[in-house]
């Protein structure tokens, strides 16, 4: 059986860096933005149930979570 000789080049295909770079800022922020989301959601859950706030009360301690989270981060 003949062997089939397969060449490839010496450094590999050409890198497309601004889509990589655009994907790792897209991941970077995704993750950022679900843990602060999901740290807010359970500091208003704390504070609807356990604070007396009720649901009122925890869906705005989570709106103005994420509002002063957006401003100071951003």
């Amino acid at each position: 059986m003949a062997e089939q000789i397969i060449e490839l080049p010496e450094n590999g295909a050409e890198m497309d860096y601004e889509a990589h770079e655009k994907t790792y800022e897209a991941f970077i922020n995704l993750f950022k933005w679900g843990t602060i989301g999901s740290v807010a959601l359970m500091i208003a859950m704390a504070i609807g149930f356990f604070g007396g706030g009720g649901l009122i009360g925890g869906t705005l301690a989570f709106v103005i979570l994420l509002a002063i989270t957006y401003f100071v981060i951003g």
